[in-house]
């Protein structure tokens, strides 16, 4: 199978080309990426050179680029996003820019190529926020509280719409918060980790009681391999971690791990719109293709935060190359922290998994 991998230099995108080159010898990768910020050249580098990879530096956005990539594959899995919640709430634009009208792009280039199946990489936060009780289920009515979460919306309902009017044999996968190597800093477990190496605190929004269902990124690239392969056209997958937690409990976990009291905790002022909880029903990927987690939060964890503290080659350069080209955005205080309206992630922590 050759794939077209939108957003493969990111976070899951890099872990699911790792995990097909890896798993499946049939398979050959294009990699587009417009390597913005999340995007890191070092995720994949010991694959260059491999005769089933190929990476292509552009922007989903680019007609002409899109359209020549997608004239050689016969399916797309589409990650390539703007993904920080926090960023949306101080500009929206370039989550409009990528999440919409770069997805259409990209529908509508494999609708003119045959392109024979489409994935799109959505996430839980189109349904909005729950209660204690319950969880979404696909048919759960959309109700986006951020400009992140309602540009991810609209690239859902695009990509259905295409399967609707012209059959273009798309399938939505929406995941829960993922995490794993390759997670960029600003998300909650790498801030925890390269924060408490560097001697920093770990900040906490509110008093962490948000709930957020945790899915290693291997059990997430799994499903949508899976979808890939033996999903319905026109459908959306949920997939859960089955893993709920609040953000509190998985910020002493990482702390004791690291060897560290509760005094390394910071707790800071809430965002606006935090969503209090995300839950997934995982009833029909469960069903339907055989998909289940199988990768334990605790053990997961444990894994993830060696992996941080064990390549700092890995996320040092990143921090360095958000402080020095912040202009005097980001402060030094903070580590990598927006320094101004809404910082993230040194002053405040972030617990959206994210798509990228």
């Amino acid at each position: 199978m050759s794939i077209l991998v939108t957003g493969g230099m990111g976070f899951i995108g890099s872990n699911f080309i790792r995990y097909m080159l890896g798993h499946r010898a049939d398979c050959e990768v294009i990699n587009l990426d417009a390597l913005t910020y999340a995007g890191n050249l070092a995720n994949l580098q010991d694959f260059e050179g491999n005769a089933g990879y190929r990476f292509i530096h552009g922007r989903i956005e680019d007609t002409g680029l899109v359209y020549k990539a997608m004239s050689e594959v016969e399916a797309v899995v589409h990650f390539a996003a703007e993904s920080h919640v926090d960023r949306s709430i101080d500009d929206a634009a370039p989550f409009i820019t990528t999440n919409v009208l770069g997805t259409h792009v990209l529908l509508d280039a494999a609708l003119k190529a045959g392109v024979r199946r489409f994935v799109h990489v959505s996430t839980d936060e189109v349904y909005g926020a729950l209660g204690k009780e319950g969880k979404f289920t696909e048919a759960t009515p959309f109700r986006p509280r951020s400009p992140y979460s309602a540009s991810k919306a609209a690239g859902d309902l695009l990509a259905q719409a295409f399967w609707e009017t012209h059959k273009l044999p798309v399938m939505v996968v929406r995941p829960s918060n993922n995490y794993g190597p390759y997670q960029f800093p600003e998300k909650l477990i790498p801030v925890m980790v390269t924060n408490l190496v560097e001697g920093r605190k770990v900040p906490v929004y509110a008093k962490g009681e948000n709930v957020r269902d945790w899915l290693h990124v291997e059990d997430c690239c799994r499903a949508i391999e899976m979808v890939l392969d033996k999903g319905r056209p026109g459908d959306a997958y949920n997939v859960g971690g089955e893993s709920e937690k609040r953000n509190i409990d998985v910020v002493k976990m990482v702390v004791e791990q690291m060897g560290q009291g509760e005094d390394a905790i910071e707790y800071v002022s809430d965002r606006p719109g935090h969503d209090f909880r995300y839950a997934l029903d995982n009833a029909k990927i469960r069903h339907e293709l055989g998909w289940h987690p199988v990768v334990r939060f605790e053990d997961g964890l444990r894994r993830t935060v060696d992996w941080y503290r064990e390549h700092p080659e890995w996320w040092q350069p990143l921090k360095k190359r958000l402080a020095r080209e912040s202009k005097g955005f980001w402060t030094e205080a903070a580590g990598i922290v927006r320094g101004s309206k809404f910082q993230v992630p040194g002053s405040k922590t972030t617990d959206d998994g994210g798509d990228r």
